[in-house]
Parts: structure tokens; C-alpha cells; sequence
């Protein structure tokens, strides 16, 4: 019931005709104006009454009838409302201080404003009434009417003292007990209300007004039956708001008598104040439910509790989580139990709800922060638990669930008591193996020795051995590689493990790489007899078998490698065919050669290995005597290639060609032009030689002399002291004293700074400084070699430059030289690797339509790893979402999902959330943002970015509790993220706002 409807409660006092009765009988006399006035006065025509009144105030000569005409004109006023009717009657009782009407106009006036319901004017009058010379009938409607004044006005306390006054009045008495029981069950004072209300007689107020509040007093002293008999009583005697508040009280009572089913009817028709309800409502209809084993009902109710901070909410929210897992939504439970964990208000329910919130971290991942510090706070915070051992377990679990491999290591290395030798085994080979992924070989190594040396299972024994050899081989330790590799191969039990399928392919490569190619050739062949290596590595064990067979000189053994590589049809079919036709030509063959290469230019339009098969046509051709079409091979390499290596050899060959024809002039032209094109290169300088030569020859040696001196690569005259500056620096450089080299070859191009050797000199500085880690000084060298042509180290050099400054970010200086390398490497690595960080540097400068166009390049790229495939699907997706493709996006992140690991995994686990949850598939949206927290948790910013789209997508499920929540977790654990954070507390200002329409516990200002 609203307690402002009280103050509307009937008071039939009578004031008004008991003074009217009074007037006639004792102010009668026989002015016949004063009479007809106070007849209208009484018939309440106050306007006309005060206009005779006052003209005979005015006129008449009588001052008792001036007096009273005075008074009635004031009285008419205050009854018309009128301005300045306050002024009126002080200004009678100024004038007229001796009037027997003085203490009646107060009182009268005072009684007029309180009938008409002006309490605060009605006080003013009251208080200058003269409570003494009043009659008792005025005097207990004075007390009555004061009281329940100052009662309208919230002065309870002063109230109290003039209803008090009447409490034993019969005609005032009820209404005085009634409203003195009112004010102490406002106050919380229930003993003294209830007292008050049981001394109550008038029927009428028992009937109609206070079975709700002895209800009410009832539940409130926990008499819950007495409530409810008293309330279903008062039912259908009650208005709609009186309806909702005794159903409150009946449900609340069988609450609390535990009779849940029977609570459950009552408590749904309670509407709330306002037509809300608040958290302490919602509790007790969801606790109902729970108690009734209505799971979801409960989380109907539970989940609208928003920002709850007291011991109800810590309740609600504890079981809230118990729901959750009865309905295996253990995403869902992990956050109540969260939230129920940070609230003390019961240790109980804080304790246990810790408890569930460390194991559902373990089982399901943890999004708000690292599970093994869940963990370690368990441990930390219940240091003699007696599921201390349990946590531990979990502890160093969690870091493995988490992938945090080198904090599981860290942790069993501080506290060897928390697991076995062999969990320290497997643990340390997996980060070996995630930082061998990452490419950090050096550090995976270190680990993968520190997993050997706790080798208590031996099939993860055998999993390290073989990993550290992978580690040492990428480190280019072919002699520790191999040592390893035969170390794996006697160890029991290897058969059982895939990795041993793959052992004679890299025991192959190793002594490949050692150049002990017989030993290779014995394990190549194993490989290519085999059914249990793929065909991709069935192929290329072909190729590196015809390979050993070809550096051995075993051409026909070669041959039939190379062939059977080819019908493998693998991505280096073109290198084996172009191989086969140079076995062909060590056979002396070389009609079968010819017809070999010229069938090789046919097929293979597009590879890398055309500018070589044209310069050993045109080698061929000339050695064949067929001295023009030879020439004609080496213009069409030239015109076509002139950036290969091989254009100023092929112009060199054509100037060499005249030359040994005795066509010395066409030699010569030819010559230059090898100077003029490629000057620097090895070739340039052999051109000079060779010019030097024809010159000589002709007598022509002044005109050599006016030529070469123009020439700033060649210092004629030093050559001799040149070459032998070279080959001192070069001799240490073979013998491996690397500072030494280093001072030499510096000390020779400070001599010979454009010399024979400066090329040649620069690459060696250039990898000396590298291998010493000194990336900026060799930066320097490499450029001049990549700068300087088409050399023998071109590649390598440009290579290695783009390398420096990709690992910089430095994608500013790195593009020329990306796309130099894109259009002259012969490697096809070398060319992804271009296209690759091309892709990214685009990116970087929001070229979009390029770094689409890049990454299309690298995915159509033969044999790439699924690390370039997911960089090249990661930045096609982030191209999408930059220029607003969300269609291509959703469909490059769906292709990154299948292949990436690690952060790029992260982030396209991520866009699954995020492109489901605007498909408006919450629940499938919600099981990606868990894989996202459980599989990805290093990696706080895309975890961040995830919990915002779960909140989402539980606001738009209907539950408010898990939305929130989620939101005030980001604001809380995410602040090193602004954009998250800000993103996040737009959506709570939002929620809370809408849920406090309905629920009056929630400030609508988001706060």
C-alpha cells in the first residue's frame, strides 16, 4: 500500500457548523446588512459575503460590528484563496487585539488549511493559537489536527506529542492510535506499532486499513503463518498497488518458511516499488526456483542481480554459479564463482566458491587472468587446505592447459615437490618445441637438452633427441646435427613415433651438407624406396640424391634421379628437367642437351631457371659450332633477363666469341658494353682484361689507356699489388680468423676501394660482421654488393638486406629492395620471402589494395609452410576489415583458423566470435571466445577484445548478471587496452541504464 494514500483517510470533524451555530446565537443584533452578509457567509458565497462585509466595515459605527465584519471579510478571503488573505486576518488581529474572535481566527483559519489539505499553512495558524483559552472540544481537535499535520509534514516526532494528547479521545482516539502505530512502524519500532493497532476499535479502520499492516508488522516480527492468514484476508478487500505488496509479504513469509513452491506464485505478482523490483527481490524468486531444482527459472532471476555488493548478492550469485553447472554452462559458472570469490561477506561461501572458480579455470581456461595465478592465489590465500595437493596438481597443469611452458618450467625448477621428473621432461620438450616453431632454434635447443636430462619416458626421451637435432641442423651445426640424429636412431622404441618416419631424409640432408655425398647418397635412396615418407619428401629426396650423384660426377645415376624426380611432379619439376639436360651434356651428349633445354624453355614459360638454360644453350650452340644461333641465344638472354647474373656473362661469352673469331672490333663493342652496363661486376672487370688484350694486340694500347682511365672500377696499374692484398685477407678468412679477416679485408678497401676484388671483399665483411651479430655494419656492406648488379652474390647480399631491415620494421627502406629481389631472385624462397614482407610493408602503409594483391602472390607460391600461409590470410583479412570488406574477412579468418598457431591464431579465433555474434549466432559466438580464453591466454589483448563480444552476446541471451559482469571484469583487469576498456564500459552504461527500468537496485547512470 503507498503510504501517501493515508493522509487522504475521511476526518469528519464538523469545525465548520459548529462555528457557524455559534456565530448566530451570540453576534446577533439587528444590523440588517451584517445579517444578510453572514447568511451568504454561511450558504458559502464568500465572494458576495465579503463585499457586505467589507462595506459595512467601512460604514458601520458600532466597533464590536466593525470587528466582526473585519473578521468575516478575512475569513472569506483565505476561503476564496485569495492574494494577501494571510495579510488580511494578521492585519484584523493587529487591529482589533481586543476581539473575542482573535484566538477563533486562528484556530479557524488553521482548521480551514488543514480540511483543505494545506498542512504546512495549517502549522503556521496553529502555532499562534492560545491553547489555553480554548474549549476541550477545540482543544482535541486542535491536538488531533496539529498531529496529523506535522505527521503530513514527515515531523513524526513532533506529531506524536499532540496525537498522544487524543489517543483516548472517542472521537479522535482510533484515528490518533492508528496514526501513532503508523509512525513506529515506519520507524522499525514493530513491538510499539502492533500495540498501537491491537488498541484499535473503529470498525471501519479495521476493516479497510489495517490488515495490511498487522500483515506486514507479522512477517516483519516473524510470525510468517499470522502474515499470511492476515494478508490472504486483506487480498480481495485491496487496491492494485495494496495487491502487490501483501503478495510480497505472503511470498516472502513462505519463503521463510521454506515452502519455495508455494512462494514462487506470490513473489511473481509482486510488482515492486514503481513497477520495479530490486536484487533482494530477484534473490528470493530465484532461490525458489533453485530450491525447486528449476535451474534455468533460477538463472531467470539470478542474472538480473546487477552490481549487487552485500551478502544477498554473494548468495545469488554463489548459487547463481551452481545453476550454471547443473546446466554444464561452465563459461557462465566460472564467472559467478568469480564474482561470489571476491565478495567476504560470508568466508564460506568465498572459500568454496575460490575452490570452483580455480577448477573451472583449469578446466575451461581463464579469460580475466593467467590460471595459474588462480592457482597460486588459492594456495596463497588457504595455505593448509585440504585440497592443498589437489591445487597443485591443477597449478602445474594450468600451465600446461595454458601453453605457458616456460612459467610450468620456472615453477618446477622453485618447487620440485609439485610433479614428477618426467612432468619437468615433458614440459620443457614442448616449450622447446613452441620456440623452435617461433624460430628461436638457439633457445629451443637449451631446452630441449634440459628435457634430455629428466628422460624419464622414453618416448618423449626420443622426441627430444630427435628435435634438438631439428635445432641444431636450422643452426647450421651440421656436425652436432648428425651426432644427434644417430643418438635418436639407437634409442628404444623409436620405430613407435612418427618423427623416426622422417630420420633418413635429414640424416641425408646432414651429410649432404657436409658434403659427404656418399653417405648422402645411401640415405636419399632409403628415402625415395620408401612408403611411409610423403611424396612431397619422396621428391625431394630424388632431387638431393641426383644431386649428390651429379657433385660426384655420377651423371647417369644423376640423370635417372632427376627423372624420376621430375614424374613426382613436385614444385622443382623445372630444376630436375633443367639438371637432366646438363647430365646429358657431362655425358657428351650435347645434342640431346640442346634439344633438352630448348624442350625446357617450351614448358616451363614461367621458371626461375630460364635465364640459366638460355646461357648453357648459347654455351652449347658455340661449343657445338653452331656459333650463331649461340650468339643469338646469349641476345635473347640479355633481352629478356637483363637483370639475371647471367646477362654480363652472356654479353661477356659474345665479346669472347668474336674475340677467339678474330672479330676484334665486334669483340670490342661487345666488351664495352659489358663495362657500360654492369660496371664492378666480375664480368666488367674480365671485359677490361680482355679489351686489354685486343688492344695489345692491335698496338692500340694509348687508346686502351684513355679508355680505362675513365673507368672507376678498374685501377690498372695497382693490379698486381691489388690481387695480393686479396688474397692475404682471404687467406684468413679460410682459415677462419674472423677479426683478423675482418681488418684485413677493411685495410684492403680503404687501398682499393673500387679494386678488382672490392665486390667480392664487401660480401666476406658483409658476413663476417653478420655472423658477429653486428647487423648494421654488415647492413652497409651488403647494399654496396646488392647495389652493385647482377654479381655472384647479388642475390645473397639483396637477400640479407631485406632481411636487416624487415627485422627492424623498417619497411620504408626494406620495399626497393623487396621488390628487387621479387624480380630477380632465382631462388624461389627468396622470392616468396619478397613477396611475403612485401605484403606486410604495403600493409604497414595502408596500401590495402597492394598488400591483397602481395599476399594472393605468396598463397599461390609453391611449397610455403603454414606460417607464410597464415601471414598471407591474416593480412588479406585485415585489408578486408580496414576498408570495410567484412565478406572477404570472415572468409580469409576462417582459412587463418585452419593453419595458424600462437598470436595469428588469437586474433582469427577472435574475428569467429566477432562475425558470429553480428550473424547473431550467440551461443557458437561464445564457444569461440572460450577456445580463445582456454587455447590462447598469452595473448591478453585478443582475450580482451573476446570477453566484450561474450557480453554481447549474453546481453542479447537475456542474461544481464554474465553481461555486466564481464563488462566491469574488462574495465577492471584490462586497462592497459583503452580502446577495449572504453569500448567496454559503453556497452555497461548501456545495459545498466536499460535494466533500470526495471530493476531499482541498478543506477541508471551506469555507476
Amino acid at each position: 500500500m503507498n503510504r501517501k494514500s493515508l493522509l487522504l483517510f475521511p476526518i469528519f470533524l464538523g469545525t465548520f457548523f459548529i462555528l457557524t451555530a455559534q456565530e448566530t446565537k451570540v453576534y446577533f443584533h439587528e444590523d440588517k446588512e451584517f445579517q444578510e452578509a453572514l447568511a451568504l457567509y454561511n450558504n458559502q458565497q464568500y465572494q458576495a459575503a465579503q463585499a457586505i462585509f467589507e462595506k459595512v466595515k467601512a460604514t458601520s459605527k458600532n466597533s464590536e460590528t466593525e470587528a466582526n465584519s473585519a473578521y468575516y471579510a478575512a475569513n472569506a478571503a483565505i476561503r476564496l484563496n485569495q492574494r494577501g488573505a494571510d495579510k488580511l486576518m494578521e492585519d484584523f488581529v493587529e487591529r482589533y487585539p481586543t476581539s473575542t474572535k482573535r484566538n477563533s481566527a486562528f484556530l479557524d483559519v488553521a482548521d480551514y488549511y488543514f480540511e483543505t489539505g494545506k498542512y504546512p499553512y495549517a502549522l503556521k495558524w496553529y502555532k499562534k493559537v492560545d491553547e489555553s483559552s480554548m474549549s476541550h472540544a477545540d482543544q482535541e481537535r486542535f491536538n488531533f489536527n496539529n498531529g496529523y499535520a506535522l505527521y503530513a509534514s514527515k515531523r513524526p516526532k513532533q506529531a506524536e506529542r499532540y496525537l498522544s494528547k487524543v489517543s483516548n479521545s472517542p472521537k479522535y482516539g482510533s484515528q490518533a492510535k492508528y496514526y501513532l502505530g503508523y509512525i513506529a512502524y515506519e520507524q522499525d519500532d514493530y513491538d510499539e506499532a502492533s500495540a498501537r493497532f491491537d488498541q484499535i476499535t473503529d470498525p471501519e479502520l479495521l476493516n479497510e486499513k489495517l490488515s495490511y499492516y498487522q500483515a506486514d508488522l507479522n512477517f516483519k516480527l516473524g510470525n510468517f503463518e499470522e502474515a499470511i492468514a492476515m494478508a490472504e484476508k486483506q487480498l480481495p478487500k485491496s487496491d492494485r498497488k495494496e495487491k502487490s505488496e501483501l503478495n510480497k509479504v505472503i511470498g516472502e513469509s513462505y519463503f521463510n518458511l521454506k515452502r519455495y513452491s508455494e512462494a514462487i506464485s506470490y513473489l511473481e505478482k509482486y510488482r515492486g516499488k514503481r513497477g520495479k523490483l530490486n536484487n533482494t527481490d530477484y534473490y528470493l524468486l530465484g532461490y525458489s526456483h533453485y530450491k525447486q531444482g528449476d535451474y534455468e527459472g533460477a538463472i531467470q532471476q539470478f542474472n538480473k542481480i546487477i552490481g549487487g555488493t552485500n551478502s544477498v548478492s554473494q548468495n545469488a550469485y554463489y548459487h547463481l554459479a551452481e545453476c550454471y553447472l547443473k546446466l554444464d554452462k561452465k563459461s557462465e559458472a566460472l564467472n559467478a564463482f568469480r564474482n561470489a570469490s571476491q565478495m567476504d561477506f560470508s568466508a564460506d561461501i568465498q572459500k568454496d566458491a575460490l575452490l570452483n572458480y580455480a577448477r573451472l579455470s583449469y578446466e575451461i581456461g581463464n579469460p580475466y587472468e593467467p590460471v595459474p595465478e588462480v592457482m597460486a592465489a588459492y594456495l596463497e590465500k588457504y595455505p593448509k587446505d585440504e585440497h592443498q595437493q589437489e591445487i597443485q596438481e591443477l597449478l602445474v597443469d594450468s600451465y600446461i592447459t595454458s601453453k605457458n611452458f616456460e612459467g610450468a618450467m620456472q615453477l618446477l625448477e622453485e618447487n620440485k615437490g609439485y610433479a614428477s621428473k618426467e612432468t619437468y621432461q615433458k614440459v620443457s620438450y614442448y616449450r622447446g618445441v613452441e620456440l623452435f616453431i617461433d624460430g628461436d632454434y638457439e633457445q629451443a635447443l637449451e631446452r630441449f637438452s634440459k628435457s634430455l636430462k629428466s628422460a624419464e619416458n622414453s618416448n618423449f626421451e626420443a622426441k627430444a633427441q630427435y628435435w634438438k637435432a631439428e635445432s641444431e641442423y636450422r643452426l647450421n651445426r651440421f656436425d652436432d646435427a648428425l651426432i644427434s640424429f644417430k643418438r635418436f636412431k639407437g634409442l628404444p622404441g623409436v620405430n613407435s613415433i612418427p618423427e623416426h618416419e622422417e630420420l633418413d631424409y635429414n640424416l641425408g640432408y646432414c651429410y649432404f651438407k657436409l658434403k659427404d655425398y656418399n653417405s648422402a647418397i645411401s640415405h636419399f635412396k632409403t628415402v625415395t624406396n620408401s612408403n611411409l615418407v610423403d611424396s612431397e619428401k619422396r621428391g625431394d629426396g630424388y632431387l638431393r640424391l641426383a644431386d649428390s650423384y651429379f657433385v660426384t660426377s655420377k651423371y647417369r645415376q644423376a640423370q635417372s634421379a632427376y627423372e624420376e624426380a621430375s614424374k613426382m611432379n613436385g614444385p622443382e619439376r623445372d630444376y630436375a628437367a633443367f639438371q637432366k639436360t646438363l647430365c646429358s651434356g657431362f655425358l657428351g651428349n650435347n645434342s640431346a642437351k640442346i634439344d633438352g633445354l630448348n624442350q625446357f624453355l617450351t614448358r616451363y614459360p614461367k621458371s626461375s631457371l630460364r635465364d640459366d638454360a638460355y646461357f648453357e644453350l648459347g654455351n652449347t650452340y658455340v661449343k657445338t659450332g653452331q656459333e650463331s644461333v649461340g650468339l643469338q641465344t646469349y641476345d635473347q638472354l640479355i633481352s629478356e633477363y637483363s637483370r639475371s647474373k647471367f646477362a654480363p656473362r652472356a654479353m661477356l661469352r659474345q665479346g669472347l666469341v668474336h674475340y677467339n673469331a678474330s672479330r676484334n672490333d665486334q669483340a670490342l663493342v661487345k666488351l664495352k658494353q659489358v663495362v657500360q652496363k654492369y660496371p664492378s661486376t666480375q664480368e666488367a672487370k674480365q671485359a677490361v682484361a680482355t679489351a686489354k688484350l685486343i688492344y695489345v694486340d692491335e698496338g692500340r694500347v694509348s687508346e686502351y689507356a684513355a679508355w680505362a682511365r675513365n673507368l672507376d672500377f678498374v685501377e690498372v696499374t695497382d693490379a698486381e699489388l691489388d690481387n695480393a692484398s686479396f688474397e692475404a685477407a682471404e687467406r684468413k678468412y679460410v682459415e677462419g680468423k674472423s677479426d683478423a679477416a675482418i681488418r684485413a679485408y677493411e685495410d684492403y678497401l680503404k687501398e682499393f676501394p673500387n679494386g678488382i676484388h672490392a665486390l667480392d671483399v664487401n660480401f666476406n665483411l658483409a658476413q663476417l660482421y653478420y655472423a658477429k651479430g653486428d647487423k648494421e655494419q654488415a647492413l652497409a656492406k651488403y647494399q654496396v654488393v646488392a647495389n652493385s648488379g647482377s654479381g655472384e652474390f647479388t642475390e645473397q647480399a639483396l637477400t640479407r638486406v631485406c632481411e636487416i631491415f624487415v627485422e627492424k620494421q623498417d619497411y620504408q627502406n626494406a620495399i626497393p629492395y623487396l621488390e628487387r629481389l621479387e624480380s630477380t631472385a632465382e631462388i624461389v624462397q627468396n622470392r616468396t620471402f619478397a613477396q611475403s614482407n612485401l605484403m606486410k610493408g604495403y600493409y604497414g602503409q595502408k596500401d590495402y589494395r597492394k598488400t591483397i594483391a602481395y599476399a594472393e602472390k605468396v598463397l599461390n607460391a609453391s611449397k610455403i609452410d603454414n606460417r607464410i600461409k597464415s601471414d598471407a590470410q591474416i593480412m588479406i583479412a585485415r585489408s578486408a576489415i580496414a576498408t570495410n570488406d567484412e565478406v572477404l574477412a570472415e572468409t580469409a579468418y576462417k582459412e587463418v583458423q585452419k593453419i595458424a598457431t600462437g598470436e595469428l591464431a588469437a586474433e582469427a579465433w577472435y574475428y569467429d566470435a566477432y562475425f558470429k555474434n553480428k550473424n547473431q549466432d550467440f551461443e557458437a559466438s561464445n564457444t569461440a571466445v572460450q577456445k580463445l580464453a582456454k587455447d590462447f591466454a598469452p595473448y591478453k589483448e585478443w582475450g580482451g577484445k573476446g570477453l566484450v563480444v561474450m557480453a554481447k552476446n549474453f546481453y542479447s541471451l537475456g542474461d544481464a548478471f554474465q553481461a555486466t559482469y564481464i563488462l566491469e571484469s574488462v574495465i577492471s583487469n584490462f586497462s592497459e587496452y583503452e580502446e577495449i576498456v572504453a569500448e567496454a564500459k559503453g556497452e555497461l552504461s548501456m545495459i545498466k541504464a536499460k535494466e533500470a527500468q526495471t530493476n531499482s537496485s541498478v543506477d541508471p547512470n551506469g555507476n
